[in-house]
């Protein structure tokens, strides 16, 4: 299957936050369901790319069907969660179920990589991400990323994300 990564067209994102959205309630990964209030944020991919706030990307196969995306954030600004100076990172990373084990979510992340590495004076990529997706975990560790545990945070009380980063 031939995956195309882009940025995504203001057109698309209502239909990426959805695809966002759900693929975080279906895993699981909100702990208040529909009532989460990231979920708002999720479903706000405009908010995302405004202004050159963030990068999204989106992968897409050979018909222009959209297939997920991901939020990459080069240097700093509002979407930058853990990265410090020197550092990206890449956010919300999602594939709609039908697409999954298509590689999609892969070819988001090296799209990540990519991203980085073209960027001036970055050294590292960095990422949070949930203890249960495992599957997502054994991607960014095939790519190469390490556990960083020393920069595992909290976002909300008793909540802790884990992080990871690669060096370029």
């Amino acid at each position: 299957m031939d995956i195309v990564i882009r940025r995504a067209e203001p057109v698309e994102f209502e239909q990426l936050g959805e695809i966002t959205a759900q693929a975080y309630l279906g895993d699981g990964l909100l702990g208040f369901g529909e009532d989460d209030a990231y979920l708002h944020v999720l479903r706000d991919v405009a908010a995302r790319a405004q202004d050159g706030a963030a990068d999204v990307l989106v992968a897409v196969d050979q018909d222009a069907r959209l297939l997920g995306g991901v939020t990459f954030v080069g240097a700093g600004g509002p979407f930058a969660d853990i990265a410090r100076d020197g550092e990206a990172e890449f956010r919300m990373l999602a594939v709609s179920p039908h697409a999954r084990g298509r590689g999609a979510g892969e070819a988001l992340v090296r799209a990540c990589i990519a991203r980085a590495r073209a960027t001036d004076r970055c050294r590292r990529l960095m990422l949070s991400t949930q203890r249960s997706m495992h599957t997502a975990h054994r991607i960014y560790e095939r790519l190469g990323f390490v556990r960083t545990p020393d920069r595992d945070w909290e976002p909300l009380p008793g909540f802790t994300l884990l992080t990871y980063g690669l060096e370029l």
